[in-house]
């Protein structure tokens, strides 16, 4: 439900699976696998939006497809001490996305229509930045489209449904080719998974009913309540008890 009225359900569902014993790495995986039913059928209901831009796509597609690969590769080669290490910063900076995500986007916009990317040096850079946020994706989920729509405000998009279905459009790639590493590599807890999964979409279909009667920053300041509990948490987990 939060997923669908604010963002944020990363905050739960991730710990969640680390606390009913779930290791790191495969409770990230499995949260990956979880969450990409969403963005496919968000994706699929901005395909009018999508078609309107579809020269730009496949490019964001293939850059999506090796910043994927590449983040889920290097996820799969990290220790599992490391990556627990790495939890409560992890889970930092994406809380700090999902405060101070929508001023930047807005800060971006500002600084895209100032300055237009039409050099070659641009159209590089940008290419980069995608490559760099679609790498982080693989490697851990929370707060991608976020950052995703950073990225595209940097580009100089302005409506924000053609942002919309573009972001979501990257987090289904990043996350598809990620599985498919994740499976490969046998990392994936399928009962777990299949439950937050059910409970995802359940909570999509109940939130599209209840939506429209929810304040989003009520419902924003309980995520960022939650997410907050969990970082202090996990650094507490990590470097004081452990």
């Amino acid at each position: 439900m939060l997923n669908s009225i604010a963002g944020g359900g990363s905050f739960i569902t991730f710990p969640a699976l680390l606390f009913v014993g779930v290791p790191p790495i495969s409770a990230n995986a499995t949260n990956t696998f979880a969450s990409c039913s969403g963005y496919l059928s968000g994706a699929y209901a901005f395909r009018k939006e999508l078609r309107e831009h579809k020269k730009a796509l496949p490019l964001i597609m293939l850059i999506s497809l090796l910043g994927g690969v590449t983040g889920a590769w290097l996820l799969l080669q990290m220790p599992e001490s490391l990556f627990r290490e790495a939890i409560p910063w992890l889970l930092l900076f994406a809380i700090l996305l999902f405060v101070f995500g929508e001023k930047l986007n807005q800060s971006l916009r500002q600084y895209a229509g100032a300055h237009k990317y039409a050099s070659s040096f641009g159209h590089l850079m940008l290419i980069l930045v995608l490559l760099g946020i679609t790498i982080y994706g693989g490697f851990f989920n929370a707060g991608l489209g976020i950052i995703a729509l950073s990225y595209l405000a940097l580009a100089g998009y302005t409506n924000i449904n053609t942002m919309n279905g573009i972001k979501l459009l990257i987090s289904s790639t990043v996350s598809l080719v990620a599985i498919a590493l994740f499976i490969a590599d046998g990392v994936i807890a399928w009962y777990e998974g299949v439950l937050v999964l059910v409970g995802t979409l359940c909570g999509g279909y109940i939130a599209a009913h209840f939506s429209r009667k929810l304040p989003q920053q009520l419902v924003r300041g309980f995520v960022v309540l939650i997410g907050n509990l969990v970082t202090v948490y996990y650094f507490y987990d990590v470097y004081l008890v452990s």
